[in-house]
């Protein structure tokens, strides 16, 4: 039976992480969240997990307050513990238990301004290639894609992966993007943006959303399943891209979401500028998988969602 330590359990992610692992008997978790344990001070880290001793590590803290870290010196000071330095000495000392660790990055690691693909011909040995009719490039950033964050919030995190790869030996960092599913148990935790629009709508006419800032929605439940997969496969250590499939921007989501819980809200298109917020966004930060197999298409996640919030 597997030691596993779930850190951040009552958060959004870290409830589905806990009900994953503890709906099967070969692991016996502990599940802590930030009234059992400080990971920003490093002690704590070393003497609680440390006498613990778990074989398997999983990080679900973070500083998600993008706007408030980008305004405000002291929450971007708060951002820097929780996002870069607690996760490295986390790995320091999944390192010498010999444990596997599994931290949670973003796309917001990204510009925001990915690489078109170099055009490539096959001498017409398929009919995928850039030299055929109905090829679409996928726009996005790859694992082994240059991270270079455009708002302090996105640098955090990326400061937090390379405490990870600095002082760990066995980890996995799982990037995901627009995380949503059942409100977290937390009492600081932020509500998902489908939470939000639900509200909204309800309340509204018409609500104006941004068709802007493409990329990828992740559902919880199915990333906190991936996550187990990952680890039950022994996959390679190293940086994976778990996000549900589907591309879209924020309006289009909303047009998706209103329509599957028919809300006769009408949803209106404006770009960014419309609602001016401290923190860039990245205008594009599509997740692309190429290490694992693919996720089902969010749509299919919000369905489930939509189910399960009635």
């Amino acid at each position: 039976m597997q030691k596993v330590l779930i850190i951040g359990a009552k958060g959004m992610l870290g409830q589905e992480l806990v009900n994953i692992f503890r709906g099967d008997k070969d692991y016996k978790v502990t599940a802590w969240d930030f009234d059992k344990i400080d990971v920003t001070d490093e002690t704590q880290v070393k003497e609680k997990i440390g006498k613990l001793s778990p074989s398997v590590i999983i990080n679900a803290t973070g500083y998600n307050a993008v706007d408030l870290c980008e305004k405000d010196k002291a929450e971007f000071e708060k951002a820097k513990k929780l996002n870069s330095k607690a996760p490295g000495y986390l790995a320091k000392l999944a390192k010498k238990l010999d444990a596997t660790l599994v931290h949670y990055s973003t796309d917001y690691v990204f510009s925001g301004m990915p690489e078109l693909p170099e055009p490539a011909g096959c001498g017409g040995a398929c009919s995928s290639c850039s030299l055929h009719e109905g090829f679409v490039p996928q726009l996005g950033f790859d694992e082994n894609a240059i991270a270079e964050p455009v708002q302090k919030y996105g640098k955090t995190k990326l400061m937090g992966e390379e405490s990870v790869q600095r002082n760990g030996e066995k980890f996995y960092i799982i990037r995901l993007s627009k995380l949503f599913g059942k409100p977290a148990k937390s009492k600081t935790a932020k509500k998902s943006f489908f939470d939000v629009m639900l509200e909204v709508g309800k309340k509204n006419t018409e609500v104006k959303v941004v068709d802007e800032e493409t990329s990828c929605f992740t559902y919880a439940p199915d990333l906190a399943k991936k996550t187990k997969e990952i680890i039950e496969a022994n996959k390679p250590f190293g940086i994976y891209h778990v996000a549900n499939e589907g591309a879209c921007t924020w309006y289009e989501a909303v047009v998706e979401l209103y329509r599957m819980a028919k809300i006769k809200t009408k949803v209106i298109p404006v770009s960014s500028d419309e609602f001016p917020r401290p923190a860039q966004r990245p205008y594009v930060s599509t997740l692309i998988n190429t290490r694992l197999n693919p996720m089902r298409s969010y749509k299919l996640a919000l369905r489930e969602y939509l189910k399960n919030t009635k």
